[in-house]
C-alpha cells in the first residue's frame, strides 16, 4: 500500500494537543477527534449533519488502561490510494483513496498507544495499536470503549445476537436471527446480547449509516454491538463466555505491537454509498498467496429440497445430472454422506460427477466440543491432524469446495479455526464455504480460496418455516443494505417449488413468485450460488425461468443501487463483464410503481421477466428511453429482472 504526502507531523509528550480533523477525498465527510478531561472521543459530520454525535474511543487492557488520563501527544496525517482486483465481490476493480490520521497518545502511567483513522469518500475505518512496554510483550483486552452515539431521531435495522448455546443443538450463536426494520434507537434486543455486525441506522430524514467491522483473524475475536446504554450509545461488545461451550477465553489477547480489528462506517444521506460500498476489504490485505486459480460458478443442491432422506448414491446422481442439463459447474453433496454413501462409494460418485463435467463440494461438521449436531463427516474439520489428512483424500479424488457447518461462536478461539481451515484448504486446493457461522469480515481479500459464509436466515428456513415464507419478500428486500453489503452471503436462492417438499405438492407454501425467485439469483451475492433447484423443476417450472437459470453468472464486475428502502423494496443493478442485469424485489402489500432511470440501458431494448396481472411469469421486451428512464410494476411479493444478453 503507497503511502504520500505528509501534511504535518507533531511529536513530543510535551505539546498540548486537543483536537484533530480529517476529512474525505471530497470533503463531504469529516471526522473530529478530541481529547476531554483525559478522555477520547470523535464526532463524524456529512455534508454539515451530524451522523455520530460525541463517542467514546479507548481500550482497557491487563498492561494499562487506555481509557481515561490521556493526552494527545502526536498526529500525522497521510493520503493512501491502493488499487486492487478482487473477483469475489460486488465489484471487480477497486480504487481505494482515503485519507489517514494517525493520533498517538499517553496514558496516566506514560504507556503510548495509537487510534488510526482512515476517511474515504463515503467511509470510516479506525483501529488501535498497541506496544510493548518495559518487558511485557503482550495484552488481554478487558473491554473496548469504542461506541457509537447516534442522534436520538435514529431509527435502527438491526438483528439480536443468539443466546451462547441455543438453538437447535446447542449451534448458536450463528447470526441466523431476523431484522427488525426501523427500530427506536435503544431499543432493548430480543435475547439482551446486543446485536450482530453489521447494523444499519437511520439518521432522520439527513443520513443513513452502516456499522460493522473488518480484518478479524486468529489474532482477535469477532465483536458486536452491545445494547444501548441510557444515553443510546451503543459499544463494541464481546464474546459472551458462555459461547463455544464455555471454551476460550471471551477476552482477545494480542502480542505487541498489535492492532485491533477495524470498526467501520459507511455513510450517505442516501442507500446508494451503503449497498455499494467496499470498506470491508479497502482495509485488509491478502494473508497469503491462492495455491492455484480458483474457479467459481453455480451448484445443484439435493438437500434443500429433499432433505436428509436424499444423501444417497442414487439422489445425488440425480442431482449430478441435473447440474449436467443445467450446464452448472458444481453440486454440494450435504451431510451424512459418509454413513449413508461411504467414502468408498463416494469416490465412485465424485468420478461419474466429473465424467459429466461436474465438480463437487462437500459437507462437514466444524465440531470437536462446541456443539451437539449429530450431522457427519464428524471430527475431520476441528484439529490440524485429522483435517490435513482428510484434505489430502478430498484433494486426491479431486473434490473442489468444502462446506463447513456448525460454530456457534465468536471468540478468538474459533476465529483461529477459521483461520485454520481456510489455510490449510488452499494448500491442498480447496475452496471454502462456511455455514452455521459468523459473519465474514473482509475474508474474500484476506483468503484466496474463501468463497462465502452464511451468516443469515437462508433458504434453509423456508423449508422449516412458514414464518419465513411468509416474510421472504420482507427478509429479502433487507439483506442488500445490510448483510450482503458488508461480505459474500451464502444464502441458497431460487426455490421454484410451490411447495417446499420433494414432490412439491407438501409442506411449506411458497408466498414469492417465481420472478421474485429469479431475481434473487442476482440480488443475494456468492460467487459460488448453490442454488435450490430441483429436478421436478425441468418440468414444473416455467421454460423462461429454467432459461434464465441455465445462463446466469454469479461474479460481478460492478454493482449498481438504483432503489429502495430496507424491508419494503429494492432495485439493484449488477454487471458481469459486458452483460448487465436488473432485479427488483417488492416487499410491500400493495403493487409498487417505479419511474427509474438505468443509463446502462439507455435507448436499448432489454428483455424483462415480469409478474402479469394474474401473477404468471410474462417475457417481453421493452424499450428503454434514451434518457434511461424506464416505467416498472412490480407485483407484491413479486419481482422483476432485466437484462441484455
Amino acid at each position: 500500500m503507497k503511502k504520500y504526502l505528509v501534511v504535518w507531523l507533531l511529536l513530543g509528550v510535551s505539546i498540548s494537543l486537543k483536537a484533530q480533523t480529517v476529512s474525505s477525498p471530497d470533503g463531504l465527510l469529516s471526522l473530529n477527534f478530541f481529547v476531554d478531561k483525559g478522555e477520547a472521543f470523535y464526532q463524524v459530520d456529512y455534508k454539515n449533519q451530524v451522523v455520530l454525535e460525541r463517542s467514546p474511543l479507548g481500550l482497557i487492557t491487563s498492561g494499562g488502561d487506555f481509557s481515561r488520563g490521556l493526552s494527545l501527544v502526536g498526529s500525522e496525517q497521510t493520503s493512501i490510494k491502493n488499487n486492487y482486483a478482487l473477483t469475489r465481490i460486488k465489484q471487480s476493480a477497486v480504487e481505494y483513496h482515503a485519507n489517514e490520521l494517525k493520533l498517538a497518545l499517553i496514558n496516566q502511567d506514560n504507556q503510548k498507544f495509537e487510534i488510526v483513522f482512515r476517511i474515504s469518500n463515503n467511509n470510516i475505518g479506525f483501529n488501535y495499536h498497541l506496544f510493548q512496554h518495559s518487558e511485557v510483550a503482550n495484552s488481554i483486552i478487558h473491554k473496548e470503549i469504542t461506541g457509537f452515539n447516534f442522534p436520538s431521531q435514529t431509527t435502527t435495522f438491526l438483528s439480536p445476537q443468539a443466546s451462547p448455546g441455543s438453538g437447535w443443538k446447542g449451534t448458536k450463536p450463528s447470526y441466523e436471527e431476523e431484522y427488525v426494520a426501523d427500530q427506536l434507537i435503544g431499543t432493548a434486543s430480543k435475547y439482551g446480547e446486543g446485536y450482530t455486525f453489521p447494523g444499519l441506522f437511520h439518521i432522520g430524514d439527513n443520513a443513513w449509516a452502516l456499522v460493522s467491522e473488518t480484518g478479524v483473524t486468529s489474532k482477535y475475536c469477532g465483536s458486536h454491538l452491545s445494547e444501548a446504554n441510557k444515553d443510546g450509545v451503543y459499544s463494541i461488545a464481546f464474546p459472551n463466555p458462555k459461547e463455544n461451550n464455555g471454551i476460550g477465553n471471551a477476552s482477545p489477547a494480542i502480542g505487541f505491537p498489535g492492532s485491533t480489528p477495524w470498526r467501520t462506517i459507511t455513510v450517505g444521506d442516501n442507500l446508494k454509498p451503503i449497498v455499494e460500498t467496499t470498506i470491508p476489504f479497502d482495509l485488509v490485505e491478502p494473508l497469503y498467496k491462492p495455491s492455484q486459480e480458483y474457479e467459481y460458478g453455480r451448484a445443484t443442491w439435493s438437500w434443500i429440497m429433499w432433505q436428509d432422506n436424499s444423501m444417497n448414491y442414487a439422489d445425488q446422481v440425480a442431482y449430478i445430472d441435473l447440474a449436467h442439463q443445467m450446464g452448472y459447474e458444481y453440486i454440494l453433496i450435504d451431510a451424512f454422506w459418509d454413513e449413508n454413501i461411504g467414502y468408498s462409494k463416494m469416490e465412485t460418485l465424485i468420478a461419474y460427477a466429473q465424467s459429466k463435467n461436474v465438480d463437487v463440494f462437500l459437507w462437514y461438521n466444524s465440531n470437536g466440543y462446541w456443539n451437539n449436531a449429530p450431522q457427519g463427516p464428524k471430527h475431520k474439520m476441528d484439529t490440524s491432524i485429522a483435517r490435513k489428512k482428510e484434505m489430502e483424500w478430498l484433494q486426491k479424488v479431486g473434490v473442489k469446495g468444502l462446506k463447513v457447518d456448525f460454530f456457534g461462536g465468536d471468540k478468538q478461539e474459533t476465529m483461529r479455526l477459521y483461520e485454520d481451515i481456510l489455510s490449510d484448504a488452499n494448500d491442498y486446493g480447496l475452496m471454502v464455504v462456511f455455514h452455521g457461522c459468523t459473519l465474514p469480515r473482509g475474508w474474500e481479500k484476506m483468503f484466496p480460496n474463501y468463497v462465502g459464509s452464511e451468516a443469515v436466515l437462508a433458504s434453509e428456513n423456508l423449508i422449516f418455516t412458514q414464518h419465513a415464507n411468509d416474510y421472504e419478500a420482507y427478509n429479502a428486500s433487507l439483506h442488500p443494505f445490510i448483510r450482503n453489503a458488508v461480505g459474500s452471503m451464502e444464502f441458497g436462492p431460487v426455490l421454484l417449488n410451490k411447495r417446499h417438499n420433494r414432490t412439491n405438492d407438501g409442506g411449506t407454501v411458497r408466498k414469492t413468485t417465481d420472478v421474485f425467485q429469479l431475481a434473487t439469483a442476482i440480488l443475494f451475492q456468492s460467487p459460488v450460488q448453490m442454488f435450490a433447484l430441483a429436478p421436478n423443476n425441468l418440468e414444473d417450472a416455467p421454460s423462461v425461468a429454467i432459461d434464465f437459470m441455465k445462463h446466469v453468472p454469479t461474479t460481478w464486475d460492478e454493482t449498481v443501487f438504483i432503489d429502495g428502502y430496507p424491508g419494503k423494496y429494492c432495485v439493484l443493478a449488477r454487471r458481469h463483464k459486458n452483460e448487465w442485469y436488473v432485479v427488483g424485489v417488492n416487499a410491500k402489500k400493495e403493487v409498487l410503481t417505479l419511474n427509474i432511470e438505468l443509463p446502462m440501458f439507455s435507448g436499448k431494448s432489454v428483455k424483462c421477466l415480469i409478474d402479469n396481472n394474474q401473477v404468471e411469469t410474462e417475457k417481453k421486451e421493452i424499450k428503454v428511453k434514451g434518457n434511461g428512464r424506464v416505467d416498472l410494476r412490480i407485483q407484491p411479493n413479486g419481482g422483476v429482472v432485466l437484462f441484455d444478453k
